[in-house]
């Protein structure tokens, strides 16, 4: 069984070019996932010079963990935000994601990259549910999507009701990636894998300083999934949320629609074709906070067991997690860094429909740099918050207050940590003097690190599922030698200290 995305395993290769010292671009991208590549090839496409950054490999993070569903059908998003923000910005966010939507579907049918077209349905198995739907209907209407109710699905079990919207596709993320890194690099664009980067200056040019040293442009988009600089502080206005995919086969017939519940837990399906080319169910779900779930392994297993029982026979494939960010008032975060001088932009907030954000956010990004108005891009900028976003962000961050406090005082009452090994694929954190150290072992190498994340130092939790340290505060991760896998933080955990020297008797 694989623990390696589905669609990470069976990527098509992606060149990618050599870091050029000092390098000067008209516009350098950090983050080679969807949103840093159509950003970067839209750009491009209008004469730019476009660098992209990315610290791991094109698609390591969210990209190439998502379901890759391309839909305007978001579960309960549309309702979710009608309580958040006027009926203008409901149908800016809808317009939007049109507009990302046909973007992305007209340029795979141009480079000839395959998807398939299937329907989107949001179910409810309860009565609670039922309600969701009729204020996701209402919501739909209001945006102009034609959502259909339904009192039965081909799901293999009974429902209280659905909504159905047609002509939504789902894709293979990293194929799409892999279309706009040729036609991008084609238009003399540059990729550099393995450049994190660590600082941006925003002095004309703005200097970017990376792994390998230093490049210059006129103005830089972070595309990271959470912005990597504390201007603004979108760390504490977007709530990382971790979730989980499984893919199965399964004897007999297969759901075909892409399906989504209402209901909690969350339930995700859609079908995917395996490197041997058979039919595989996928089934995602079990979302929680980054860094504070005491186990994400049980919720692996509960969400294993579900669809084993759901679909008798079902054997698993592979399984993956994912992390998205969800803005207080659900509408993503795009436009300029405060504190950036106007040559530092971002884009955050997908709250798991990134397929169709990140391109509108691409279009938008596009549009604010070349000097275009976009109407639904104007009207989202220029939202206004309401005491419902307020409500929701004091909850967001009263979450990572408590759990701050819980962690440091747990680690200050852990007990004493030699150097001895804890047992093979886990990790525990204890202290040395008043230091919290996290200790793993994972593929007979263990590893004694200070278990505080170097962005905000929160004390880090051991992730039992993936077998990394991940931190509670917001939502940066780290593998079991510290290096950096993503969130906001950009240096890697530090050594922990010596232990101390074992107490002899007279």
């Amino acid at each position: 069984m694989s623990t390696t995305s589905l669609w990470l395993e069976t990527s098509p290769p992606i060149p990618t070019d050599a870091f050029e010292w000092d390098g000067r671009y008209d516009t350098i991208v950090v983050g080679g996932g969807l949103t840093g590549l159509a950003t970067a090839l839209m750009l491009a496409r209008s004469g730019m010079r476009v660098l992209v950054l990315e610290a791991r490999s094109v698609g390591a993070v969210t990209t190439g963990n998502t379901t890759g569903k391309v839909s305007l059908l978001q579960g309960t998003t549309l309702s979710s935000i009608r309580r958040h923000a006027s009926e203008a910005v409901l149908c800016a966010y809808v317009d939007g994601n049109s507009a990302g939507q046909g973007w992305l579907l007209d340029f795979l049918e141009e480079q000839a990259v395959p998807y398939e077209t299937r329907d989107a349905v949001t179910y409810a198995t309860t009565l609670d549910g039922l309600d969701k739907l009729d204020a996701e209907l209402a919501a739909a209407r209001v945006a102009g999507l034609d959502a259909v109710e339904e009192r039965t699905t081909e799901l293999p079990f009974p429902v209280e009701g659905a909504l159905t919207l047609g002509g939504q596709a789902q894709v293979h993320p990293l194929r799409v990636l892999a279309a706009l890194a040729a036609e991008f690099r084609r238009l003399g664009g540059r990729i550099v894998e393995g450049e994190r980067v660590t600082d941006v200056s925003a002095a004309k040019p703005a200097v970017v300083t990376s792994t390998s040293g230093t490049s210059r442009a006129d103005q830089v988009v972070l595309a990271t999934g959470t912005p990597i600089l504390d201007r603004g502080l979108y760390f504490a206005k977007v709530e990382p949320t971790r979730s989980y995919v499984t893919a199965f086969r399964v004897p007999g017939d297969i759901p075909e629609a892409m399906y989504l519940s209402a209901d909690a837990p969350t339930r995700s399906l859609r079908t995917a074709t395996a490197a041997d080319g058979s039919r595989l169910l996928l089934v995602g779900g079990n979302g929680h906070p980054a860094g504070r779930a005491d186990s994400p392994a049980e919720k692996l297993a509960d969400l294993t067991t579900w669809a084993e029982r759901t679909f008798p026979g079902a054997e698993r494939t592979h399984w993956w997690a994912a992390q998205d960010y969800r803005s207080a008032n659900r509408i993503p975060f795009v436009g300029w860094l405060p504190r950036g001088r106007g040559r530092v932009y971002l884009a955050t907030g997908y709250d798991k429909w990134g397929m169709t954000n990140a391109i509108a956010s691409a279009l938008s990004l596009t549009a604010d740099l070349t000097g275009e108005t976009l109407e639904w891009a104007r009207v989202m900028h220029h939202r206004v918050t309401r005491p419902a976003d307020i409500a929701s962000g004091v909850a967001m961050n009263a979450g990572v207050g408590k759990a701050a406090v819980t962690e440091w005082a747990s680690a200050q009452t852990a007990p004493e940590v030699g150097d001895e090994p804890v047992a093979e694929g886990t990790g525990t954190v204890g202290r040395r003097g008043r230091t919290p150290v996290a200790v793993s072992t994972v593929d007979g190498t263990t590893c004694a690190l200070t278990a505080v994340c170097t962005h905000l130092g929160g004390v880090v939790r051991w992730n039992d599922a993936e077998l990394s340290w991940d931190c509670p505060l917001h939502g940066s991760r780290f593998a079991p030698d510290g290096t950096v896998l993503e969130g906001p933080a950009t240096q890697p955990l530090s050594p922990a200290p010596a232990a101390r020297p074992a107490e002899t008797g007279a």
